[in-house]
């Protein structure tokens, strides 16, 4: 069995951390010895709490350059025999390299989680890398202008694929709980509060929607992590200008998301840029229909199933929204195919089967090579 340490210094949970809480569970699972090492600022470390506390490691990485974090990660690679480092950040893809130029015996893994470019000079910086996973084709694109082709695989994201016998009950109790009508029409998206996520679009669009459906409710689940939290306000305030309060719920960042997706007739991605989507993901899995913007990530996801619409154009979302909504066949069908997809490519178990392969597969060039 290995030893791999998972590394990120990501400061608040999002879709890459939950990748990387979900990839330490399916190794630890199959007998591996998983470390973690976090910022000690992090919100999120209890999501590893099947981690054992020894295996932790807390620390400050706050640029690219860590170069003291770098040499404690270092020592730490040796003192506990670390096969495997595998970074989720680009802020610590230069301190994991680095790290492992001190423990020669470390191989060296990152995940771009992301469709932005890396730096010029990381092609120079991270010559060391053995392996960079792409979680979508599209993002491959983009580490193929860094690294050479040989050292880049495609990994998707994957999900367990939950048995939904008790949802009936749990969306019963969502909507009673938040007192939305059981006849409506339940519209929902999830994820970080941001420009970059098209929440201000999913508004926009909801006015138009509301103008003709009375049925339409809309919830918007995710957290402002900005200090200000400056475009939460924005999004509340568009809401009360357009006289919508009370169809729409705000929710926080959601430990058991279970409720919600049972809740919702419709899970609408409206995102400017995804290089996968995990919510959009669970969504399939849960068996929702589901509108889309054309995001890389969303065309990876959907196929030809499910509905597309321009990147920010909030009434072409409303359009392909209302489409859903009229029609519950369609909506049903394209929910099974969805999950039936999901199922098929995006499986938890695929995702730590191609992982944990990849990671045997290093590990044993390195024995050839001694």
């Amino acid at each position: 069995m290995m030893r791999i340490l998972q590394i990120s210094s990501a400061k608040t949970f999002g879709g890459g951390e939950r990748h990387m809480v979900d990839l330490c569970r399916g190794l630890q699972d199959r007998g591996h010895d998983v470390f973690v090492a976090l910022r000690p600022t992090n919100e999120w470390e209890s999501s590893l709490d099947f981690v054992p506390q020894d295996n932790f490691l807390h620390v400050s990485i706050r640029n690219s350059f860590g170069m003291f974090s770098a040499k404690r990660i270092g020592r730490f690679l040796n003192e506990k025999k670390i096969d495997i480092i595998h970074a989720h950040v680009a802020r610590d893809y230069l301190a994991a390299g680095v790290a492992c130029r001190i423990s020669k015996e470390t191989r060296f893994v990152l995940t771009r989680h992301v469709m932005f470019s890396l730096k010029p000079f990381h092609r120079f910086a991270l010559n060391n890398v053995d392996k960079a996973i792409a979680v979508s084709p599209a993002v491959r694109g983009q580490l193929e202008k860094i690294f050479p082709s040989e050292k880049v695989a495609v990994i998707n994201n994957g999900l367990r694929i939950p048995d939904l016998a008790d949802s009936e009950r749990l969306g019963r109790e969502f909507r009673a709980f938040h007192k939305i009508p059981a006849d409506a029409k339940l519209i929902g998206t999830m994820g970080e509060l941001k420009p970059l996520k098209g929440q201000r679009d999913l508004v926009l669009a909801a006015n138009e929607i509301a103008k003709t459906d009375e049925r339409a409710y809309f919830v918007i689940a995710g957290k402002d992590n900005t200090a200000d939290r400056r475009f939460r306000r924005e999004l509340r305030r568009l809401v009360k200008v357009f006289g919508l309060e009370s169809r729409f719920l705000w929710l926080d960042w959601l430990d058991d998301t279970s409720p919600f997706f049972a809740a919702i007739d419709l899970f609408v991605s409206p995102s400017h840029s995804e290089s996968f989507g995990l919510a959009l993901l669970e969504a399939m899995t849960r068996g929702k229909a589901v509108v889309a913007t054309a995001t890389d990530g969303a065309k990876e996801l959907l196929g030809n199933v499910g509905r597309l619409t321009p990147i920010a154009d909030p009434l072409a979302l409303s359009v392909a929204i209302r489409s859903m909504l009229d029609d519950d066949e369609l909506a049903k069908s394209s929910g099974e195919k969805l999950r039936e997809i999901a199922a098929d490519r995006f499986s938890l178990k695929r995702m730590v089967d191609l992982t944990e392969k990849l990671y045997f597969d290093l590990t044993a060039e390195s024995r050839k090579a001694k």
